[in-house]
């Protein structure tokens, strides 16, 4: 099997001989994009015209359906079919599945009376437009009877309980030592109920020719998408093709299928049409998965030089009752900092809400906010430096499992990013500095989050012309996949980026596991550079066994592409002219990537410092963000226009965090009171006046043969902490309640007399 010792040697893309790596090459499908004519799920043009569904949810958080009149909906104009629990085609039972290796099981829609949450699908209509659909809609009357739901978060810890198959993770004796240490912190901090809000709403568009049907979908995982339709229909996956070429937003939020794309295919196949079906913007906020309220308790206990000896983080958070997620937000604390007596572990409470599941950065996003200002005011009880307690606890070898870190940049990060930000301006006394109305303060936190590669596929065909196309099943969430996959072949095979092809998004291509988790660059990148080095070797073996090559006869560890050329030394002659006369039908490899077999053997992460500046207003309690700066080591950096607008987004979302993002929990019904765009508040563009990035150049030789990482949720991590730490040294008021908005910061200043 490979080991992580034969990715150290070098390769094209270690070498980067023509420069194409690293480089800031303008995003593949950009003017596709800037120009409108990227056709997204709904865009998609079918074969005949489309009939449009509209979907009815339910008004309470948990009961059944007692009774729905459906008569006037069947009678109004346009409509050609109405579905509730009562008539909607047989789908396999939820949670089953026909083939063990399905990547997803049954999920069936409209599958009992049973409401489970509010904004569940209850009913289902389709019309020969939107309009006559969505108006049909209105006259579908549902009965309920209602049964007592929990949907208040902070009131039902009583029913906390141990996630399934997980424990407590013990090490040494955190309880004597906590009692023993000379300097204790002891606080809970509490991070609410956040949603996605993707620009783009799920969306589904599908039509049957005999047994297959084709879906145009927006999901971020396409072996998923495509396993769950064919469970829930009872049909074999190669009658699903599953498409879903642009998506505009995911966040983990589309790492699953949900109603539209069941429904859809289900209609579509009664009424011999094409029919599409888009959620709402009011439907996406509890028809799709959200991130739990989570509430943390941090324990650290310090001699007085600030050596941690005792480390605890616990984390209580919530799901719904009949789909168990848990945020992890204790894990990353696992690899952070050394202390030998350390209690780490997770609790959750099944509640009646719409399903919680994965956002950007799961468990640090979260979990960040509090270890991180917990270790902000450690610092101040000791008199030290934040940044000088991290340093003081840095591991050598990884404090929890004892392995050897593959790289790791973390305290360059914070010392490169403090000389840059200008930390050395900061006055450690809170609520010293002054601008006007405005109390000025400076934090830091730093950030982590875990290396991934999971196993992928590409396939790569070069033709008579030289155009070398990679295909693979592949998505592309706005982070730039189109574009370092067409680097990593360019770079791979020596030709210039413009002949170089990229076709993603399709079930039918070699699979690859999606994008989430941070694992995407580098895993879909890895199996696309190895489908790249054999397509070397097999046009290395046409040139040097074909007789009317210059390279006829010449040894095959000597050959080089560069330049859209193959050669040995001064023998060379174009790709396309061998691919011409050699194999005029083309050469067509594929290539696979999977972790090495030692790859456990190294502690595998990415790592960042955040520094923030904010102003704080005395009268109002607005705080303004005046300056953001972040350093990150993320392995080698594919491409600089990308990775930096990744990683950036991750810190503006950041900020959101801290002071903004927040969706509360209606008691009455158990749904979410921000439903749109309008009232559900992100940072805008005026909010972020300078904010600014850079990454450490690192090649991590245990992570895979490119030495890549992830950026796309580290940017995140531990963001909103350097604000509430700028929020602290600005006024002196330590805020544990996010996000951090004015009415708390005024009750704050108010209890200090200020």
């Amino acid at each position: 099997m490979t080991s992580v010792r034969d990715w150290a040697e070098p390769n094209p893309v270690t070498e980067n001989r023509g420069g194409v790596i690293g480089k800031g090459v303008d995003r593949y499908e950009g003017a596709l994009k800037v120009t409108g004519t990227a056709p997204y799920a709904y865009d998609t043009v079918a074969p005949s015209p489309p009939a449009i569904g509209v979907l009815v949810t339910a008004t309470i958080p948990r009961g059944k359906v007692t009774s729905v009149d459906t008569a006037a909906a069947e009678a109004a104009p346009g409509v050609q079919l109405v579905w509730t629990h009562l008539n909607v085609p047989t789908q396999a039972p939820r949670g089953t599945r026909a083939n063990p290796r399905s990547q997803r099981a049954s999920n069936p829609a409209l599958g009992s009376d049973r409401v489970e949450y509010y904004g569940q699908s209850v009913a289902f209509v389709v019309a020969d437009t939107f309009e006559n659909a969505r108006a049909a809609a209105e006259l579908v009357k549902v009965e309920y009877a209602a049964e007592p739901a929990v949907v208040d978060f902070l009131a039902s810890f009583d029913q906390a309980t141990l996630p399934p198959d997980e424990e407590d993770v013990h090490i040494g004796d955190f309880h004597g030592a906590y009692a023993a240490a000379p300097v204790t912190v002891d606080e809970t901090y509490f991070s609410p109920v956040q949603n996605h809000v993707q620009m783009e709403p799920c969306a589904t568009i599908a039509w049957w020719e005999g047994d297959k049907v084709t879906v145009h979908t927006s999901i971020q995982m396409v072996k998923g998408g495509q396993h769950a339709l064919a469970e829930t229909l009872a049909i074999p996956s190669s009658d699903v093709h599953l498409l879903t070429r642009y998506i505009g937003g995911g966040f983990g939020g589309k790492g699953q299928p949900y109603d539209d794309l069941i429904l859809s295919a289900l209609a579509a196949r009664a009424l011999k049409r094409p029919v599409k079906v888009a959620y709402t913007r009011q439907q996406m906020f509890h028809g799709t998965i959200h991130r739990p309220a989570v509430n943390m308790r941090v324990r650290l206990g310090a001699e007085p030089d600030g050596r941690l000896t005792a480390f605890a983080v616990e984390a209580t958070t919530h799901c719904a009752r009949e789909a168990t997620f848990t945020e992890h937000a204790a894990n990353f604390s696992r690899n952070l900092y050394a202390a030998p007596n350390r209690l780490t572990g997770h609790r959750l409470v099944r509640m009646d809400l719409p399903h919680a599941g994965p956002m950007r950065a799961p468990g640090e996003a979260p979990g960040m906010l509090s270890l991180e200002c917990a270790m902000d005011e450690l610092a101040e009880k000791l008199g030290l430096d934040p940044i000088e307690l991290r340093i003081r606890n840095e591991p050598e070898i990884d404090p929890e499992t004892g392995k050897p870190f593959s790289i790791r940049q973390l305290v360059r990060c914070m010392t490169e990013g403090a000389q840059r930000f200008g930390w050395e301006r900061r006055n450690p006394v809170p609520g010293q500095v002054r601008d006007g109305r405005w109390m000025v303060g400076m934090g830091m936190a730093a950030a982590i989050r875990g290396n991934f590669l999971l196993p992928a596929k590409a396939g790569v065909r070069i033709d008579a012309g030289g155009i070398i196309t990679l295909r693979q099943g592949m998505t592309d969430i706005g982070t730039g996949t189109y574009t370092i996959l067409q680097q990593i072949t360019a770079e791979t095979l020596g030709v210039p980026l413009g002949h170089v092809r990229v076709e993603i998004g399709d079930s039918d291509f070699p699979p690859a596991p999606g994008s989430g988790g941070q694992f995407g660059a580098a895993t879909a990148g890895s199996a696309a550079f190895e489908a790249g080095m054999n397509l070397r070797r097999a046009l290395t073996e046409l040139a040097v066994g074909d007789p009317n090559s210059p390279l006829y006869g010449g040894p095959a560890e000597y050959v080089t592409f560069e330049n859209g050329n193959i050669a040995i030394e001064n023998r060379s002659e174009t790709l396309a002219a061998l691919v011409r006369r050699a194999a005029p039908e083309g050469v067509y490899v594929e290539g696979s990537i999977a972790p090495a077999a030692d790859a456990r053997d190294y502690s595998q992460h990415t790592y960042g410092a955040h520094f923030a500046e904010v102003g704080v207003n005395q009268i109002t309690g607005e705080v303004r963000l005046r300056k953001m700066f972040g350093v990150f080591a993320a392995g080698r950096i594919l491409n600089a226009k990308t990775a930096k607008s990744q990683i950036t987004g991750g810190m503006i979302w950041g900020v959101g965090t801290a002071l903004t993002e927040v969706n509360a929990v209606d008691p009455r019904f158990g749904s979410f009171v921000n439903q749109d765009m309008a009232e559900y508040l992100a940072p805008v563009h005026a909010d972020i006046v300078d904010l600014d990035s850079m990454f450490l150049d690192e090649a991590d030789d245990k992570a895979n043969p490119m030495g890549i990482k992830g950026v796309g949720e580290l940017g995140i991590a531990g963001a909103g902490a350097a604000i509430a730490n700028a929020i602290y040294n600005a006024t002196g008021v330590r805020l544990r309640d996010y996000p951090m908005t004015p009415d708390k910061v005024l009750a704050g200043l108010m209890a200090k007399g200020l």
